[in-house]
């Protein structure tokens, strides 16, 4: 009797562990779907009321990116470049876009490869070479480091603090930032090694002590995707000029209200 029962738990053991095992393997490979959600649509049927060009930025490796770009003044006005987040397109921006119109401020937001009809497949370097790509675009309409402010919506904060690294730029907008993917990740699945098996990393926590330029941060204390406490770190271990915007009822899709643009415009008046 004793002996059937241990064999019977040693198969229950190894069921288990082929289960776990069978787990991890599909999180290795489908990680990346699990991640990058170009299809999610919450536009809200927002109808766009600044004007915009929409353009085709190149990579260098021959991948055109769907742009949208406001150009008001661009010897008197500093250029924000807007790196979105891992999901949706362009069109769920339009509810923060329209508020840029009453800013001093011109404009470039990209659509990641693999969104809003671009080709590729989104991967941390590939994202990475996007926004490089974005960022060379507007250098060659005559848009200077000292004049260029780029803005991370959630996974795009990755992206603007890897490249706003050692450089010049005039002003860094974080949205709901993360410390690091691993860590975002922990958080979904705290019972997987996430840190051995997540390919795309974006280690913010690191990279953002290497940025001088002034850095706004800004974050909602209930936000259920990325915890507060990352954003709240992130702030916590910037380098000085720093600005926060932390709310106590916002979700990490930041209601653009009175008080954020409010802070925005402040930060933006800031950098004059």
């Amino acid at each position: 009797m004793l002996k059937k029962l241990r064999k019977n738990l040693l198969q229950l053991v190894l069921i288990i562990f082929l289960l776990y095992l069978s787990v991890l393997v599909f999180l290795y490979f489908y990680q990346r779907s699990l991640l990058y959600h170009p299809n999610e649509n919450n536009y809200s049927g927002d109808k766009i009321s600044v004007d915009i060009k929409k353009v085709k930025i190149k990579t260098s490796d021959n991948i055109e990116l769907l742009g949208w770009y406001h150009e008001k003044n661009l010897k008197e006005y500093k250029t924000l470049i807007y790196f979105h987040g891992n999901a949706g397109s362009l069109e769920n921006r339009i509810h923060k876009l329209n508020h840029f119109q009453d800013m001093n401020i011109n404009f470039l937001i990209i659509a990641w490869r693999g969104f809003s009809g671009n080709n590729g497949k989104p991967s941390e370097q590939g994202l990475y070479e996007d926004g490089k790509s974005a960022i060379n675009w507007l250098a060659k309409k005559g848009v200077d480091e000292k004049n260029l402010i780029l803005y991370g919506e959630s996974l795009g904060t990755g992206v603007a603090t890897h490249l706003a690294q050692n450089k010049n730029y005039a002003g860094i907008i974080l949205e709901t930032p993360f410390t690091s993917m691993v860590d975002a990740a922990k958080t979904f699945y705290p019972y997987i090694p996430v840190n051995l098996l997540l390919k795309d990393k974006f280690e913010n926590y690191k990279k953002i002590k290497n940025i001088n330029s002034p850095i706004l941060v800004m974050h909602g204390e209930i936000d259920q995707i990325v915890p507060f406490f990352m954003g709240k770190k992130i702030y916590e271990i910037a380098n000085e000029p720093k600005y926060s915007y932390f709310t106590n009822y916002d979700n990490h899709m930041m209601e653009y209200d009175e008080k954020l643009v409010l802070a925005l415009k402040s930060f933006l008046k800031s950098l004059n």
